[in-house]
């Protein structure tokens, strides 16, 4: 379901107090949202909440509409602050606006990425998916650092984790970018690892930096 931005930001207000806080209802004037708030009247228009004696309430179709909502928030704060490295109000702000991009599907693929998490950089929780149930099943863990490969196993390359500049160039010098398949040749005493017809040694501390996908022969 496409909702504009403001209506989405409402949801997850929602969400917040009814779901996580306890309340029974959500005052609209916590936004400070006049009584003619077009979102307001997008949102009943679409039967996901009720409006009563100056109140909202969830409608069942609202309340999975806002649940949905508050994952792909939660999920974007993970990707800014654990993927980009940017964190705080930047962090925060960044996440706000990229999760109105997240549309069905993107917020799968994206979970599947993160490995599935559980918590959002605040320790607030991220409602599950059906991809996290399926992996859970499957015993599919998603993307994981090198370091949790073993010996002659074949992956995708999906980012690389790291705040040194020059790790980064490393890496990406050695073929490592996102995309590539990479095959773990050997991890004991070092890692080394194969990117098209190179092969490279490298440290633990610069294999837990690459993440990998792991690829089924």
């Amino acid at each position: 379901m496409k909702l504009s931005e403001h209506a989405e930001e409402i949801l997850e207000a929602m969400w917040i107090a009814i779901e996580e806080e306890g309340a029974a209802f959500y005052d609209p004037a916590r936004m400070e949202l006049p009584e003619d708030d077009a979102a307001c009247r997008e949102l009943t228009a679409k039967s996901l909440v009720e409006l009563r004696h100056g109140m909202l309430y969830f409608r069942q179709e609202g309340r999975e509409e806002g649940k949905k909502t508050i994952r792909r928030h939660r999920l974007a704060e993970r990707l800014m602050m654990d993927v980009f490295n940017i964190k705080g109000e930047e962090g925060d702000s960044k996440a706000c606006q990229f999760e109105h991009l997240l549309n069905e599907g993107v917020d799968t693929k994206l979970c599947t990425m993160l490995n599935h998490p559980a918590t959002c950089p605040h320790g607030k929780p991220i409602p599950p998916g059906d991809c996290c149930a399926e992996a859970r099943q499957q015993g599919d863990l998603g993307v994981v650092p090198l370091t949790e490969f073993r010996s002659g196993q074949e992956g995708e390359i999906a980012y690389i984790q790291t705040e040194d500049s020059k790790k980064m160039q490393k890496l990406m010098a050695m073929g490592v970018l996102p995309g590539n398949r990479i095959i773990l040749a050997q991890s004991f005493p070092s890692y080394i690892f194969r990117v098209g017809f190179s092969e490279f040694a490298i440290d633990t501390a610069l294999a837990r930096e690459i993440f990998v996908r792991r690829i089924e022969r």
